[in-house]
């Protein structure tokens, strides 16, 4: 339960709502009520609150436009519904309005409580979000995005041009690509900006979900179904839904999400009611669709009409001046985050860095100088912190003209076997010898561990 004082504000016209809010916010909260509009405008005018309740009857449309006034007066504080109905129409249209949650009649102490602590917290992510908001600008422009390569400028001057249409883009490309922020540019530097943006990564949510997460469901239409639920393609109404990894929705979905592109219409899991959205649809995916439609497990319908505008994305080693710049701006990010100064690589440290072939791509970069930063304590980060785990490649060798060369032939060897848990089939692939010649080497340097069966 909360402990602190919040203030509520509460329009609220039924007696017995009323008693029931002030019993169970009486100890958590200063709560105002006010039962007819001009007193709550002008109440509302005055301070900024916590929470918002207000009470909203279907027949009435006055109280519908009092809510729509009141979300767009203040955005970010939770708005409370009330009400003697449960209908869905009326759940749906507060929902659209901007109402945070709803509760019906007979309003149950427990749950005002608890609505009322996950508004809140709700409430710090908004204040959280609208400091992210005013730099969203910065963050999304596409002049900023770093492009050295003459490829990746030609994708950039593309996407650009894509940000003012309406149509469908498909990106595709490796893993790390960067397929996730740049839908975030076109959503934000299209006529659609100031209105949702909801990304879905297709492959995080199980199949028997994926349906009512992007459709949602109606009360009771399967087990678990307590309440109403609005799908992301409903929220996303009248702006963009990314759907990450396209590929891996199930077939009997890919039906559904077809007529969505084709007639902007759905229903609801255990629904009728067709219901019309105006959505800008955003695909990705890291698979060869074509691939997956001869073998029968992606529509070939659904491909033409989801690549209507297709963008392949370069993979990091295709746009190798793309890299010394990239990892100064990942640099930057990671010293904001972890609230460290710290201005450069070492020129071996940046060696090692434009050197690699990065197939993690910008991903596995971030990730890398992310434990850098984390391990390096001076201004610089040395090579020592460049940690870059990958059997694909021999790991960069240093060598020190003060020790004996079969000394660091060992200490090299050594570290491969670390990096690799010990498994001599992938310390030689990284190390790039066979794995006959690291076994000689073994023997030869008397190196042994506890896992092995067999120590010479």
């Amino acid at each position: 339960m909360l402990s602190s004082i919040f203030s509520i504000l509460a329009y609220e016209t039924l007696t017995d709502h009323r008693k029931s809010l002030r019993e169970a916010l009486a100890d958590i909260s200063d709560i105002s009520f006010q039962n007819d509009p001009k007193s709550f405008e002008r109440e509302l005018g005055k301070k900024e609150y916590d929470i918002i309740f207000m009470n909203v009857k279907p027949s009435n449309s006055s109280t519908f436009n009092l809510l729509k006034k009141t979300h767009n007066q203040s955005p970010y504080t939770p708005i409370i519904i009330t009400s003697k109905s449960e209908q869905t129409d009326l759940v749906v249209q507060a929902i659209k309005l901007g109402a945070y949650d709803f509760i019906a009649s007979p309003l149950c102490q427990a749950r005002i409580q608890m609505i009322v602590q996950k508004a809140i917290q709700q409430r710090k992510l908004s204040n959280e979000i609208d400091y992210l908001r005013r730099s969203q600008d910065i963050i999304y422009n596409f002049d900023s995005i770093v492009a050295e390569s003459l490829s990746f400028q030609k994708t950039i001057t593309s996407l650009k041009k894509f940000a003012d249409t309406d149509a469908t883009i498909l990106l595709t490309g490796k893993t790390g690509t960067g397929k996730s922020f740049l839908s975030g540019s076109v959503h934000y530097n299209s006529p659609r900006r100031n209105n949702p943006f909801i990304k879905i990564n297709c492959t995080n949510i199980p199949e028997t979900l994926l349906e009512s997460e992007l459709f949602g469901h109606e009360k009771g239409s399967f087990t678990g179904a307590d309440k109403l639920r609005i799908g992301r393609f409903e929220q996303a109404d009248g702006g963009t839904i990314f759907l990450d990894e396209i590929g891996e929705i199930p077939l009997e979905i890919q039906t559904k999400l077809l007529r969505v592109l084709e007639e902007k219409a759905f229903e609801r899991v255990g629904g009728n009611k067709t219901i019309e959205v105006d959505v800008r649809v955003i695909a990705a995916t890291n698979k060869k669709l074509e691939e997956q439609i001869a073998l029968g497990k992606f529509r070939e319908d659904l491909y033409y009409r989801i690549n209507v505008l297709p963008v392949v994305l370069p993979q990091l080693k295709d746009r190798p001046l793309c890299i010394e710049p990239l990892a100064y701006k990942l640099l930057d990010k990671s010293c904001a985050i972890l609230k460290k100064k710290i201005l450069r690589f070492s020129p071996d440290a940046l060696a090692i860095i434009k050197s690699y072939s990065w197939p993690g791509n910008i991903r596995q970069l971030s990730n890398t100088i992310e434990r850098a930063v984390i391990l390096e304590d001076s201004d610089t980060i040395e090579s020592s912190a460049i940690h870059i785990p990958d059997f694909h490649q021999p790991a960069p060798i240093t060598r020190r003209t003060s020790e004996p060369l079969e000394t660091q032939e060992k200490e090299l060897i050594l570290r491969a076997l670390e990096e690799n848990l010990w498994v001599q089939k992938n310390s030689a692939k990284q190390l790039g010898i066979s794995p006959r010649a690291l076994n000689y080497k073994i023997n030869k340097f008397g190196i042994t561990h506890p896992n092995w069966r067999k120590n010479k």
